[in-house]
């Protein structure tokens, strides 16, 4: 099992973390939402619940929860920046589709 970071993805992890002063990492999961069935939600990892696994990538931490993991394992986060807008993107090979914002997916 596995999530990894592109080096863009790394390098805004990395530099939001520092710029908040504290935090340990990037924390994914899913939810059952969205256009397509389920959406990631990413937040910054404060700490590390029992249940959680993580995953290192590039000197960053990624934590996520065991109830996401088989939705996420595999995936490749990415960090795109397309005129004024940016944002993680998530190449998640066990998703059968994707919606058009590329937020939520469906198995």
């Amino acid at each position: 099992m596995s999530i990894t970071l592109s080096v863009a993805a790394a390098n805004r992890v990395r530099h939001f973390l520092s710029a908040r002063g504290h935090g340990i990492g990037l924390r994914l999961g899913v939810k059952k939402t969205g256009c397509s069935g389920y959406a990631y939600v990413v937040n910054y990892a404060e700490d590390i619940q029992p249940d959680d696994v993580v995953f290192e990538d590039q000197g960053v931490k990624v934590v996520v929860d065991a109830d996401s993991l088989p939705m996420v394992d595999g995936t490749e986060v990415d960090f795109v920046k397309q005129g004024l807008n940016e944002a993680f993107k998530f190449h998640n090979p066990k998703a059968k589709s994707e919606c058009g914002c590329g937020e939520s997916f469906n198995l």
